[in-house]
């Protein structure tokens, strides 16, 4: 079963939110296929900058957050589809095919190659327009309603920092990421020799995972707790 993740509330912005990640303007790209105007589409960003959103909760193909109006306070549900046993596994190869990508995924990021060779593989990180299925109790007429694009964009602010949430909205969990890497590389043998298996130059071993990981856990922490 999936472990929720839960994000502040965010604050309030007078000027427009930068989505700075290539995973991020992808994500949104996604988001305006689904408003039926450009209206619609900037009434959803205001209110988004609002500071009226609360409790977003992220779990695997599912997500869930509160939007406080001038009309009253309503709940937003979305899903997309989560990736398969295969494409998790597809997708930890080519993570650990370098220290770097294992890297990456510690502080939030998500090279564009490791996209590249994840669709390679069959398995497509950011989902399209038509795989975000909202509902919200507002009861608006249109299939999407501004309560829905406005959590929707605060999503994808969430996801822009911190690529690993966009990881886990799909089913693909740091930590079960982490320790696919650390089960699938080869370690060092206690007695200093190499192991019989060892990895080629730019590659990464369990050892510099597990480094890797004592490091840059903390930095991504302190990512998050900055951009709360």
């Amino acid at each position: 079963m999936s472990t929720p993740l839960t994000f502040a509330r965010e604050p309030h912005r007078r000027g427009m939110v930068r989505v700075e990640s290539w995973w991020g303007r992808a994500f949104l790209r996604a988001i305006e296929e689904l408003a039926y105007d450009a209206n619609q589409l900037s009434g959803a960003r205001s209110l988004a900058r609002s500071g009226r959103i609360g409790g977003l909760v992220v779990e695997a193909g599912r997500f869930a957050a509160a939007v406080d109006d001038e009309l009253g306070l309503w709940t937003v549900t979305g899903t997309v589809p989560v990736l398969s046993a295969d494409d998790v596994a597809a997708l930890s190869e080519v993570l650990g095919a370098s220290a770097e990508r294992a890297e990456a995924l510690l502080v939030g990021e998500l090279p564009l190659d490791v996209a590249e060779h994840a669709e390679e593989a069959g398995v497509e990180l950011v989902p399209y327009g038509d795989e975000l299925a909202v509902t919200c109790t507002c009861g608006h007429w249109h299939a999407v309603c501004g309560h829905s694009l406005a959590v929707l964009h605060q999503l994808c602010w969430t996801v822009d920092r911190d690529a690993s949430v966009l990881l886990h909205l799909r089913g693909a969990e740091r930590e079960e990421l982490l320790g696919r890497l650390r089960k699938a590389l080869p370690r060092n043998r206690d007695d200093g020799s190499a192991a019989a298996e060892t990895a080629a130059p730019g590659e990464a071993t369990r050892d510099q995972v597990d480094d890797v990981e004592i490091a840059l856990d903390a930095v991504l922490r302190a990512r998050h707790l900055l951009a709360e």
